[in-house]
């Protein structure tokens, strides 16, 4: 139990991260949305990836 808690902790820390480095990018007025709009299909992957692997990969 103390397992699954400190990994989803752990997991939401590293979402909150990469989701807070993305937005940091569209803080800027001369970088419009679809500039950034890479950046976030990345991050929604890598967040996905981690995710997976941390709580539906267990063979």
């Amino acid at each position: 139990m103390l397992n699954k808690i400190t990994t989803l902790l752990g997991s939401l820390l590293a979402a909150a991260f990469l989701i807070g480095l993305a937005t940091t990018l569209t803080r800027s007025s001369m970088i419009s949305f679809f500039d950034v709009l890479p950046v976030y299909i990345l991050m929604a992957i890598a967040i996905f990836m981690m995710l997976y692997e941390a709580f539906f990969d267990k063979k």
